[in-house]
């Protein structure tokens, strides 16, 4: 028996029964391009975040007033309730710690409009109220100007640092430093441009401003409402885990936790993130593989069919092949070899429609392509499964047909 031969006539059956094999290998397809679409995708986030979390530095970590990634539940009564981390709190941890080299306090507001002469933005610009060290943590480099320094802070100074999609839209055609921009009425004078970052998740990393944290919380939030969020960076890589415990005792005390209580705060470390949102993500790979699982039971099915029928229309040559010597596992293995081939070619289809799509839709919303190994090889894996399970019986009944009434067969 001829491997290669027996995935010749596989093919050769597609070619001629072009409309019932083409409806099989779209079935098979269609649930190899959901696995592979949704892993390619899920693949291509994972990957951007890891990348862009282990940018930040492995030695840096965050204080919330809740957790970062939430997916609903009953706590979030408890985290509604918890009292906002204010800006005292923060220059009281800030001067207590002794184990991190940096901590910024920085706080949020979104939607907001930015104008400047006879342009404005949007509103859709995230306003940042940050301090000096914020740059140097969250690794933002400068096209042009400085950044914040302590004396804007300590001064209440009104200057901005702008985010490249802010830069472009307001000053398209003139240098922006010592420019001035208004943000609901309050005029800010422009030092610096951030050099551009590109999208995550489909959301500009570019469409921000930034203002002295001081500022922000005086014209934009309250000193008592708004919660910041902290971040940290340990001196060294071995002093990690001292500086998150640090900086939770720190916490503890200033927010007058009592000894049996929990922390009424949430400390993330890039790991922690990192994880959550692969756990995030596990969601819509389930589903991609949950629907392309009940595509290729349906593909399985008509490929049952397919070598049901072609048993039948081969009936005359399999006695033929029987009465000069054929062995019965040699038919059988044949059959079987013909639905693998044709499982593999609608795997392959749906392979590559399924990476180009992931690819695609990655690409939209700011992912760098992935290409996911694993879900490929376990694709492949699945196809030849489903066509030795699928193909199992009709190449069964094929290798037991008696020559004599093969060969009468009209």
């Amino acid at each position: 028996m001829n491997i290669l031969e027996s995935i010749i006539m596989a093919i050769d059956s597609i070619r001629v029964n072009k409309l019932r094999s083409s409806l099989t290998l779209l079935s098979i397809a269609i649930g190899v391009f959901a696995i592979i679409g949704v892993g390619s995708l899920t693949s291509s986030i994972n990957s951007t975040v890891e990348g862009e979390i282990e940018a930040l530095g492995e030695t840096t970590f965050y204080i919330f007033k809740d957790p970062k990634i939430m997916m609903g539940g009953p706590h979030w009564k408890k985290y509604y309730r918890r009292k906002a981390i204010n800006y005292l709190q923060y220059q009281e941890l800030k001067s207590s710690l002794t184990n991190v080299s940096l901590v910024t306090g920085t706080g949020f507001s979104m939607s907001n409009t930015i104008k400047s002469g006879n342009f404005e933005t949007n509103p859709d610009v995230t306003l940042v109220g940050a301090d000096e060290d914020y740059f140097v943590l969250e690794n933002r480099d400068f096209a042009e100007g400085r950044s914040l320094v302590q004396s804007d802070i300590m001064m209440n100074r009104n200057v901005a640092v702008l985010g490249n999609d802010v830069k472009v839209k307001l000053f398209p055609n003139i240098d922006p430093i010592g420019q001035t921009i208004t943000i609901k009425n309050q005029k800010y004078e422009v030092i610096g441009v951030l050099e551009p970052k590109g999208a995550m998740l489909g959301q500009s990393q570019d469409n921000l401003v930034f203002i002295p944290i001081t500022h922000f919380l005086r014209y934009f939030a309250s000193y008592w409402e708004e919660s910041l969020q902290i971040t940290l960076r340990a001196k060294s890589s071995e002093l990690m885990t001292h500086a998150v415990d640090e900086a939770i005792g720190a916490m503890r005390s200033i927010r007058n936790v009592k000894p049996w209580e929990e922390n009424d705060f949430e400390i993330e470390t890039n790991e922690a993130l990192t994880e959550q949102f692969a756990g995030l993500t596990s969601y819509l790979q389930w589903f991609g593989l949950i629907s392309g699982g009940i595509a290729l039971i349906a593909a399985g099915v008509g490929i049952m069919n397919i070598m049901l029928v072609s048993v039948k229309e081969r009936t005359r040559e399999i006695g033929v092949r029987k009465a000069i010597g054929a062995r019965r596992n040699w038919i059988l293995t044949q059959f079987i070899i013909e639905a693998i081939t044709l499982c593999q070619i609608g795997g392959l289809i749906g392979i590559i429609l399924g990476n180009v799509a992931g690819g695609l839709l990655g690409f939209a919303i700011g992912m760098k392509l992935h290409l996911p190994i694993d879900w490929i090889a376990a694709s492949i894996l699945i196809c030849t499964l489903l066509g030795l399970f699928f193909g199992a019986y009709p190449a069964w009944k094929a290798a037991k047909l008696d020559p004599i009434e093969a060969l009468r067969y009209e």
